[in-house]
């Protein structure tokens, strides 16, 4: 058994989960005797590890409740996420919500001890110590160096995921003596393009030292790769390049104390050809490293076609270590995740092992194609103008929905991704300990008011009646004994949204290329629909869409939501594309899942309408009090 620690005195089991890097923070009393040996030096080097944001779980990850995804019972019954809250319009100025800047209010991860500048400062200690070779003696001279770029990895990471939050920064670059004088303590945020290639060297830095595979997947399973970097670079400048943060408008007069400017003031076309640029490279080493788009391999028991491709899609997330995940984060545990995602299938077992609060509202299950690889709304050959009414499912659909039963016309011809990624009334949710040992007659949710999966248990249901499936893992059982989880790294960076990626920045600096339509199409076989030509010419009521630059950024836009759905990316998608205050000032809409009533229970209702402010809501709030106690510190407009 290893372990993941933390600062604090926890050390949580990992049983069942072997290949995980140990993260164990210092316990030197000392920074000189933290550098005197090896073993100490990489106990140092792991505590700057054990900064990485908890992905993993919901109430951690940023982008997972901060917008309009996944919703929440309002009870919050062992469920406190402040991104929620924040969704919700409570974010402020006095005590930020999500707070990376300091690390509080959920923003750095368990017991408010993990803010990012803390972390870049250990990442900055580490780096000084190690790279005097006076230093840690008996570490061999290719250890010195990967370590080294391991650390600076992190620290340009964290710096990153500070950019992404809160726009321009300080840049820490090298650490303030704690007796410097007060003016030199006192920096200043950076204008946004100098943050970007601050960031953007650090990763160049820290790839020429990485190794481009673990070796030792025994122990090492975990650390940064060369292929890691590259694609968290990637990001950084598909991030620079989009609507948001490149000649943007709104923050023409947002300057600092002196007068600089903190962001371009002009549209440059040359960020999205080295986004585009850095994402290839990306693929380029994460593919030469052996990643590939995942399928499952097949099991022992006799299943269908179809339910083969559903494993394939959602072992995609769940399956550790696959050959997909270009990044895998162990310092995140996703039991937590896979039970308040999961609905109650089985009898027996406490309320608290599958509590199935995360919903996904009405408009992220009409977000899926129809099952012609086209939006809802565009299929010429099935209409969905009736997605609302009633429908019963037939035999031959027996593997996405109970046959017989009576469900929305808006879950019958959807495309694989909506079955996979999605759980609701009467569909079939399949799993290895299936009553049947196939996926005929296997387990189905049961979602309506009063029954198994209904809302029933103050605070442990489901506010719309959409399940989240794709982040459950398919070796989830039900026994006698109670209910288990299989715990998986938090995968990062997966080899599709690198392809997304690409798609994107190419689309935008060349327009509709064959390599656009090439890497679309790999995701798009993988998940069982036709390419993107081929279907927008054949079921599309506008066959032309993908032949333009706007038609395709909207079809990519979709797919990119589709694809990664359920991850956190599409918070800071929407905000990046600057389509934020559109989608955030809709209504939280679902099922009326407190109905038993089969009629009564398909009628949508709103639950929540929210109020995204733009230009304030695209950036993270600074905390009043550190831009009192830091007077060269400006706050982000609006707040």
């Amino acid at each position: 058994m290893l372990f993941i620690s933390c600062f604090t005195a926890t050390l949580f089991s990992l049983s069942a989960c072997k290949k995980y890097l140990d993260i164990i923070p210092d316990n030197v009393a000392t920074i000189d005797n933290a550098f005197t040996m090896r073993t100490e030096a990489e106990k140092y080097l792991f505590t700057c590890y054990s900064f990485l944001p908890k992905d993993g779980d919901p109430i951690f990850n940023v982008g997972y409740l901060s917008g309009d995804e996944l919703w929440v019972p309002t009870q919050e019954w062992d469920f406190v996420s402040y991104a929620w809250r924040g969704a919700r319009g409570g974010q402020n100025a006095a005590n930020p919500y999500m707070n990376a800047w300091q690390g509080n209010f959920q923003g750095g991860g368990p017991g408010d001890l993990f803010g990012l500048w803390k972390g870049i400062r250990n990442c900055n200690i580490f780096l000084e110590n190690v790279k005097d070779e006076t230093k840690v003696r008996d570490l061999r001279s290719d250890e010195r160096a990967r370590w080294i770029a391991e650390a600076t990895f992190l620290k340009a990471y964290y710096h990153f995921y500070l950019l992404r939050m809160y726009g321009p920064i300080p840049l820490v670059d090298k650490n303030i003596d704690i007796s410097a004088p007060e003016t030199d303590v006192r920096i200043k945020r950076m204008p946004f393009d100098e943050c970007v290639s601050f960031i953007s060297a650090l990763l160049d830095e820290a790839a020429l030292n990485l190794p481009p595979i673990i070796t030792d997947r025994t122990t090492e399973l975990g650390r940064i790769t060369k292929p890691v970097a590259l694609a968290v670079k990637a990001k950084l400048l598909l991030m620079a390049a989009s609507p948001l943060f490149n000649g943007n408008s709104d923050y023409t007069g947002f300057k600092d104390n002196d007068g600089v400017s903190l962001f371009p003031s002009t549209f440059n076309a040359d960020k999205w050809k080295n986004a585009a640029d850095a994402a290839k490279v990306a693929i380029d080493a994460a593919e030469q490293a052996g990643a590939k788009l995942y399928v499952f391999p097949g099991s022992t028991f006799k299943l269908s076609d179809t339910t083969n491709l559903q494993l394939t899609l959602r072992c995609a997330i769940t399956e550790r270590w696959n050959v997909e995940h270009v990044w895998a984060n162990p310092n995140s545990r996703t039991d937590f995740l896979q039970r308040t995602a999961m609905p109650k299938l089985a009898t027996g077992g406490a309320s608290g092992d599958a509590r199935m609060q995360l919903a996904a509202p009405l408009k992220i299950a009409e977000m899926f194609y129809s099952s012609n690889g086209v939006p809802i709304n565009e299929d010429k050959l099935i209409n969905f103008s009736n997605k609302y009414t009633l429908r019963t499912a037939l035999k031959s659909e027996r593997f996405f929905i109970k046959e017989g039963h009576e469900t929305a016309r808006l879950n019958f011809d959807r495309e694989p991704r909506f079955y996979a990624d999605l759980g609701f009334d009467g569909g079939v949710w399949y799993k290895y300990d299936s009553p049947s040992n196939s996926d005929e007659n296997t387990w189905v949710v049961e979602g309506k008011y009063t029954q198994l999966a209904g809302a029933t248990h103050v605070g442990f249901y489901n506010e719309t009646g959409y399940y989240l499936k794709k982040v459950v893992d398919w070796n989830m059982t039900n026994s006698s004994n109670g209910v288990s989880y299989r715990d998986y790294p938090w995968p990062q960076v997966r080899l599709a949204d690198l392809y997304l990626m690409y798609a994107e920045a190419l689309n935008e600096s060349q327009g509709p290329a064959n390599n656009v339509f090439e890497y679309l199409d790999r995701i798009r076989k993988r998940a069982g629909l036709k390419g993107v030509i081929e279907s927008w010419n054949s079921f599309s009521n506008n066959p032309s869409k993908p032949t333009t630059k706007e038609g395709l950024r909207e079809i990519i836009h979709q797919e990119r939501g589709i694809e990664m759905a359920f991850e956190g990316s599409r918070y800071w998608d929407l905000k990046r594309w600057k389509k934020a205050a559109e989608a955030f000032n809709q209504p939280i809409t679902g099922w009326s899942v407190f109905q038993a009533n089969t009629a009564d229970y398909y009628r949508p209702r709103t639950i929540y309408t929210q109020n995204f402010v733009a230009p304030r809501d695209y950036l993270a709030p600074i905390r009043n009090y550190d831009i009192t106690v830091n007077p060269k510190l400006v706050q982000n407009p609006g707040w």
